[in-house]
């Protein structure tokens, strides 16, 4: 296909500049988990490896302290 004629779709990054990566964030940690109580990996969610690494980790936390459930 020629160059000219192919159509690019660029998505938006799931995580914008401004969100904060926090267990507190409820809104935003349940963007990456599965309806089964799973994180999604890094190439579902087309994170960097830095923000899957802290979305993890807020996982988790969150999960401790209750505010998740367990898978």
């Amino acid at each position: 296909m020629d160059k000219s004629k192919q159509s690019f779709h660029w998505r938006l990054p799931p995580i914008q500049p401004g969100d904060q990566i926090d267990y507190r964030n409820m809104s935003l940690i349940s963007r990456f988990i599965s309806e089964q109580g799973k994180i999604l990996s890094r190439r579902v969610n087309r994170l960097t490896l830095k923000q899957q690494r802290l979305i993890t980790i807020a996982i988790k936390q969150a999960r401790i302290l209750s505010s998740l459930p367990f898978s």
